[in-house]
Parts: structure tokens; C-alpha cells; sequence
């Protein structure tokens, strides 16, 4: 949509506080923390879409990022018990989980040496044994086979959890495992980051402050980091937007996140069942909002085996434009908690129609969205040389 149809969508609202939201974004002016609350309180779905598709246009015009990558999951033991999990098994119970030992997980990565995958995500529960020093040396043999794999791994819970007990400092910390092979961070763990709901669903984890100043470090490390927002469980709007702004401020002062990822609540087995989950349109709302509030980050993904396919297709009129990789089937973390794709794995191919059904541009990146084929683009030298 050009300029002067989002202008014509804009002007037809009524509300003038919705006019002026609109008028910023169009001029390039950043939403207040009050613009954030009214596009929840009073922006309908499709006000908010079109800003939003018009931002993502403007920025990445009909280009939709995917990469090739599998997951890790070291355990689903751990020693913290969040009322939204569905995945962890506390330590005291541990013979209901699993637990892979680093020889299991070499041939996890093994069993991908003929795959042209990018990229290893590992996350996990968090298991007393499975210390810094363990998952260094981890890294590092990971490094040893096959060196040019990203490793993607450990949210800050998980960190600060391996740092605490190791007695290191998190600038420490991280040191280690950045020179034994972290590449980057996922940004799992971040949940809500306000206290007045962290108490009520994660109280003994680390909270927001640490939260944040893990990612502070790595990205003055040199690494880039994503970040995430569990939402549609028991927060409010202002809560959401607390959250995001606490996250736009760490991005004006180090431009370390890639990607803003928002995780839908599922309340399959987990202590907040009883909690509706969201609708659709809440859904692509707060996709879109969340591209409109945080204007300095570069992407905002749709987790496709969290939303289901369809759904991630939808959000690519919302702001999305990044859906994510091939996971083939390596993660059950949302799979427990009853999300809609119960066998994650799609193809490239089907990665691609997806992407192409809904007339956007497939193109595969690497983890750091540098571009590895587009496949949009016939007879692009990138395209000739990637695979």
C-alpha cells in the first residue's frame, strides 16, 4: 500500500488520538507508551494491519525470511516450575523426563552432516547437572565437526542459572562460552517481564533486570540475540507494552536483538489450563502492534510450529516477516502445551509454497539474516551457489 492509501485509512478514524498514532508512524516518529495502550484499547484489527504491513513494507518490501535449522533439547528436567510450562518435569520427578547426554547429542548434530542445515538451536530444561563446564565442552566439540554451524543456544534463564552455580559473573560467564562456540541467543525466558505477573507464573526465576542485562552483555560481546514475550495468558495490555518497551530502551542502546518473536500462551497440561487462549484476532493484533511499538528492531517472526501454519501465513499481512526454519520435528516444547502442529517439520519446499501461497518472497538466511538463496529471483548468482 503506498502512502497515500494508509493515509486515507488513517484519516477515517474517528478517535483523533488514533489519527495522531497513525500521522507518527507514516512520519517516522516513535509511538509513546500511551500510542501503545490506545492501538490495544481502541485500534481495530485492520487499523493496526495496515500500519503494520505498511511498516513491514517499507522496511523488507514482500520479502519473508526462513532458515534451515534443528533443535536441541537437552532435557525437559528442571529445577524451576512455571505455572504456563507444559515441557518441564521438575527435578524431584525426574524419571517422567529426559535427559541426553553429550554423546547423545553429537549424534543429534551428526545425523545432519548431509543436511545443508545453518543452524542448532539448544534449549532445555534447566538440569543441576548439566553445568557451564558441561555445555562448554559441548560447544566445542559441536565446533570441532562441523565448524561453520551457528550455535543458537541457551535462553537467559538457563545462563543465569549456569552462571550462579558456577560462581562466575554473568561477563564471565559469558566469555566462557562464547570462546568454547556460542554463537548467539535465543530469547526464551523473557515470558512477561513486569513483576507483578513474573511472581504469579515464574516467581523463582531470574527476573527482568537479569533478564535483560544477559542480552546487555552478549551484545556487547558482539552477539546478536532475539527476544520474546509469552502473551495471552493472565497480563494486560499495559503489561504487554511495559515489556516491549523495556526492550526497544536495550535496543536504542546496543542494536544487539535481530528479531522480536511473540509466543502465544497454549494451556494444554499446564497449571493454567483453566485460562482461555487467545483468538486469531488478538493474535495478528499483537503481531502488529508489536511491529508498530518496536520500531528499531529489524524482524518480528511467527514461530510457525507455535501458531500453526495458516495462522503464520495470516501474520504476514500483519508486520510478520520471518516464520522461521525447517525444525524438523526437533522440538517439543509447544507440542506438550497443545499447539496445532503436533509433527513440526516442514520441508524447504513446503517452507517456500507456504511463503508463496500468501505472494510474499521466500528467502532463506542464515541465522544472522545474512541472504543464502532467494527464491524469488531466477537465475540469481545467490541462488546458483546455495545449495
Amino acid at each position: 500500500m503506498d502512502n497515500a492509501g494508509i493515509l486515507e485509512i488513517i484519516h477515517a478514524q474517528k478517535d483523533k488520538a488514533l489519527q495522531t498514532a497513525g500521522e507518527k508512524i507514516i512520519e517516522g516518529k516513535r509511538l509513546s507508551f500511551e500510542d501503545g495502550i490506545l492501538l490495544f484499547e481502541k485500534g481495530s484489527l485492520s487499523f493496526v494491519g495496515a500500519l503494520a504491513n505498511w511498516a513491514r513494507e517499507k522496511k523488507h518490501g514482500d520479502i519473508t525470511y526462513f532458515n534451515r535449522n534443528f533443535h536441541i533439547e537437552p532435557t525437559n528436567v528442571c529445577v524451576f516450575s512455571c505455572s504456563f510450562c507444559s515441557y518441564s518435569r521438575l527435578y524431584a520427578h525426574r524419571e517422567e523426563g529426559w535427559e541426553l547426554s553429550a554423546d547423545q547429542m553429537m549424534d543429534i548434530v551428526k545425523s545432519y552432516d548431509d543436511k545443508p542445515v545453518t543452524e542448532v538451536h539448544i534449549v532445555g530444561g534447566v538440569h543441576p547437572k548439566l553445568n557451564l563446564e558441561f555445555f562448554a565442552s559441548l560447544m566445542k566439540r559441536i565446533k570441532t565437526h562441523r565448524p561453520e554451524l551457528h550455535i543458537k543456544g541457551y535462553t537467559a534463564v538457563e545462563l543465569d542459572y549456569m552462571f550462579r552455580k558456577a560462581k562466575v559473573s554473568t561477563q564471565e560467564g559469558m566469555k566462557i562460552l562464547h570462546e568454547a562456540g556460542l554463537d548467539s541467543l535465543p530469547g526464551g525466558g523473557a515470558e512477561i517481564f513486569h513483576p507483578e505477573i513474573r511472581k504469579k507464573i515464574c516467581a523463582d526465576k531470574v527476573d527482568a533486570d537479569g533478564w535483560l542485562q544477559i542480552h546487555e552483555t552478549a551484545h556487547q560481546m558482539g552477539m546478536h540475540t532475539n527476544a520474546t514475550m509469552l502473551y495471552g495468558h493472565i497480563e494486560n495490555y499495559f503489561h504487554r507494552i511495559d515489556h516491549l518497551d523495556r526492550l526497544r530502551k536495550l535496543q536504542d542502546k546496543t542494536s544487539g536483538f535481530n528479531t522480536f518473536i511473540p509466543l502465544k500462551f497454549r494451556n494444554k497440561n499446564n497449571d493454567l489450563s483453566h485460562v482461555p487462549e487467545s483468538s486469531t484476532v488478538e493474535d495478528m493484533r499483537l503481531y502488529a502492534i508489536s511491529r508498530l511499538y518496536l520500531d528499531n528492531f529489524p524482524h518480528l517472526k511467527a514461530y510457525w510450529p507455535m501458531l500453526g501454519r495458516e495462522k503464520a501465513q495470516l501474520s504476514l499481512s500483519f508486520g510478520v516477516n520471518d516464520i522461521d526454519g525447517t525444525i524438523d520435528d526437533s522440538t517439543k516444547i509447544y507440542t506438550m502445551a497443545g499447539s496445532e502442529e503436533q509433527s513440526p517439520t516442514m520441508s524447504t519446499e513446503q517452507l517456500v509454497m507456504l511463503i508463496k501461497q500468501v505472494k510474499r518472497v521466500p528467502v532463506e538466511r542464515d541465522t544472522l539474516y545474512h541472504v543464502i538463496k532467494n527464491y524469488g529471483v531466477k537465475n540469481d548468482p545467490v541462488e546458483e551457489c546455495a545449495l
